[in-house]
C-alpha cells in the first residue's frame, strides 16, 4: 500500500519557517542526500518541482478544485482524498506543507511515516510543524542519521493498534 510520508526540515525548536515564511535557516550539508527518499516517491526530475514528473496536489479552501498549471487543487478532507489516491498505482505519497495541513492529515490519521530533518538552530518563533489541535499519535523510530554541520534525519513509522477480532 502507498504510504503518506510527511517529510520536512525543521529548526531545533520545531519550526518549518520563520513567521514571514522564510526558510533561510534550513540547509543540506554535502554529505546529506534526498536521493534515497526521492527513490521511494513517484518520479521527480531535476532539483526543483517545475520539471517534476510527480503529480502535485494543493489543498486549498480558497481555490476552486481542479487542475491548473500542472497542479491539481483539492478542497476536500485528507482521508477520502488519500483513500482514492492510495488505490492508484504509484510509489509513496510525499506530504509537504504547512503545520495546519499536517494537522489535518494527522487528525484524519492518514500519515504513515515522518521523515524529519532537524537543523541545529533555534529561531525562537515561526510556523510550527505541529501546531496544537490534533489527537495523540504514536510513532516508532525506524532510522536516525547524523550528518555534518549537526543535521539529524529522523524517520518514524506510525504505529496503529490492530482492531480486536470478535470471536
Amino acid at each position: 500500500m502507498r504510504k503518506v510520508v510527511l517529510g520536512l526540515g525543521i529548526s531545533l525548536d520545531g519550526y518549518i519557517a520563520r513567521a514571514d515564511g522564510a526558510v533561510d535557516f534550513l540547509f543540506m550539508p554535502k554529505d546529506y542526500s534526498m536521493g534515497p527518499f526521492f527513490a521511494t516517491i513517484d518520479k521527480m526530475g531535476g532539483g526543483d518541482f517545475s520539471g517534476s514528473k510527480m503529480k502535485n496536489y494543493v489543498f486549498s479552501h480558497s481555490q476552486s478544485p481542479g487542475e491548473r498549471g500542472g497542479v491539481t487543487f483539492v478542497n476536500e478532507s485528507p482521508k477520502p482524498f488519500i483513500e482514492k489516491l492510495r488505490k492508484q498505482p504509484g510509489k509513496n505519497i510525499w506530504l509537504m506543507g504547512g503545520g495546519e495541513l499536517a494537522r489535518d492529515f494527522l487528525k484524519d490519521d492518514v500519515v504513515d511515516e515522518l521523515y524529519i530533518g532537524i537543523v541545529p538552530i533555534l529561531i525562537g518563533e515561526g510556523r510550527p510543524l505541529f501546531p496544537s489541535g490534533f489527537p495523540q499519535r504514536e510513532f516508532a523510530l525506524l532510522e536516525n542519521k547524523t550528518f555534518s554541520k549537526g543535521l539529524i534525519a529522523l524517520k518514524y513509522a506510525r504505529t496503529r493498534k490492530k482492531p480486536k477480532r470478535k470471536v
